[in-house]
């Protein structure tokens, strides 16, 4: 009852959150594709995983633009780490060198592409993933697209989850739980998650339609 309670609170917090976002990302997909280039390297590579610790590097095409460019400034800002060495943050050297008008050119790129229809190796049990996942529907959707039922998006500040890598999602959310990755609302609502539970959503989000790696 205290778990669901406590998320019921930041659940409310991300939607006041939500609805004081205004500016809509006005990115030029063609010019996105072309600076998304020396993201390729490991984004535009299926399967292709971390060195340390090891899981996949997250599939990004199909990802909402503003949620593209919020990650990147959480780079930026040092909100959120690449591999367990802070100071070898590979992705805020990246993303340091983008301008806004690069980022939103990136995240347009990335955002307009088709979604996957293939399926994921899962190790969890998306059955009891989709019990799990509740009170997450308000933010991401009930199957991760971020999407009512009638298809139309929620609000696009909030990541498409549904497709991504499994143990990407684990290594997320793992490190929300920790403080590796530093938001208000994900920290909370994942501080009360345990391994088996982190395991079981990923297992769900990651069984879905979603996300793809981007080839061109």
């Amino acid at each position: 009852m205290k778990i669901k309670l406590l998320w019921s609170f930041f659940a409310v917090i991300a939607w006041l959150l939500s609805s004081m976002q205004s500016v809509q990302a006005e990115g030029n997909a063609e010019a996105g594709k072309k600076k998304f280039y020396t993201c390729g390297g490991c984004h535009a590579i299926e399967g292709y995983t971390n060195a340390f610790p090891n899981y996949h590097v997250p599939k990004l095409g199909g990802q909402h633009d503003k949620a593209v460019i919020a990650a990147l400034n959480a780079y930026k800002t040092g909100d959120r780490a690449h591999g367990s060495q802070p100071q070898a943050n590979s992705m805020q050297g990246n993303a340091n060198t983008l301008s806004d008008k690069d980022l939103e050119d990136i995240a347009a790129y990335v955002s307009k592409k088709v979604l996957s229809t293939d399926t994921n190796v899962i190790t969890g049990d998306p059955a009891k993933g989709k019990e799990k996942t509740a009170v997450c529907a308000g933010c991401h959707g009930e199957d991760g697209n971020v999407q009512d039922k009638d298809g139309k998006v929620l609000n696009q500040d909030y990541p498409r989850l549904a497709g991504q890598y499994e143990d990407y999602l684990i290594k997320a959310l793992k490190d929300y739980k920790k403080g590796v990755r530093k938001n208000l609302i994900m920290g909370g609502m994942a501080q009360p998650l345990s391994d088996e539970d982190i395991k079981d959503i990923s297992a769900f989000y990651a069984s879905k339609r979603g996300l793809v790696t981007i080839s061109d």
